[in-house]
């Protein structure tokens, strides 16, 4: 069988090849590309709640408790809190989104990315942990319910195609899946495609002081739609699903992708919302 490079990246990125490396040659892969040990990275080691998530497989009550769930009770597009923790009313925005709105429409956080959050989202995201998929996406659910009466087809946030050989998964596909599962929407991980490598946004946080435009400057032009995407997301609304949601770089160039695209709407649902630890 002949298959151009287009082809081959393509099939990656479906996740086609993924689950067969894995039943037939995942030796070979983890000498390829060993399995990251929690141990080995310090935001993972130093994270509140890592040790019982990863080892045992849960949470300590102290560990649920310390969690910041969102109550889809902050700004409606960014879904970051209102200070204080003072309810504005639906549909209110904060000053940043008032000021320069995102492309999308809404957006729903199920916690705030805190130490006790991200001991979880690591250790699924890096570390092969998707026995933890079930309690991720039943938050994504729970967050979610309301923009799920609307949507009609659900998007992951893509990986590039030698990040997902890497990572064996894309963690944002995992948790989408379920979701377009329980509430019979269409779900179409190859709607979007990673079409260049960028940095990592949070070792670009470190880097360059966190500044909002170097981010968006890391990921502008990095997605597009793919053909088969584009005829499936015409006209409908679509739910873009990641894991964190941080400055909204990434969310913002999948979103302006979908749109110029012909999706109609476009509604984020991530897992965490980081923000300032002054405001945490």
């Amino acid at each position: 069988m002949r298959l151009s490079i287009d082809g081959l990246k393509t099939w990656v990125t479906e996740q086609a090849l993924v689950p067969r490396l894995r039943e037939g040659g995942t030796r070979l892969l983890d000498a390829l590309y060993p399995r990251q040990a929690l141990t080995h990275d310090p935001d993972l080691r130093n994270s509140a709640g890592v040790k019982d998530a990863v080892q045992a497989g849960g949470l300590t009550a102290d560990d649920w408790s310390a969690i910041r769930f969102l109550t889809g009770q902050g700004c409606d597009m960014c879904a970051r809190p209102f200070e204080g923790g003072v309810f504005l009313g639906a549909g209110a925005l904060c000053e940043a989104c008032t000021q320069k709105p995102f492309p999308f429409r809404r957006g729903r956080a199920a916690c705030l990315y805190t130490d006790a959050s991200k001991g979880l989202i690591l250790a699924f995201k890096h570390a092969d942990r998707l026995d933890l998929r079930p309690i991720l996406s039943g938050w994504l659910s729970r967050a979610g319910a309301e923009l799920m009466e609307e949507v009609d087809v659900i998007v992951p946030v893509p990986l590039h195609w030698r990040r997902l050989f890497q990572r064996r998964y894309n963690q944002a596909a995992e948790l989408a899946r379920p979701l377009a599962r329980q509430y019979q929407k269409d779900f179409v991980p190859d709607a979007l495609i990673r079409q260049r490598a960028t940095s990592v946004q949070f070792s670009r946080a470190r880097t360059a002081k966190g500044r909002r435009e170097d981010r968006f400057e890391n990921v502008k032009g990095a997605f597009a739609v793919t053909a088969s995407g584009a005829r499936r997301l015409r006209g409908r609304r679509v739910l873009l699903v990641d894991d964190v949601f941080t400055s909204g770089a990434t969310l913002t160039a999948c979103a302006k992708a979908l749109r110029e695209a012909g999706a109609r709407d476009v509604d984020v649902l991530v897992l965490a919302r980081a923000v300032p630890a002054v405001e945490v």
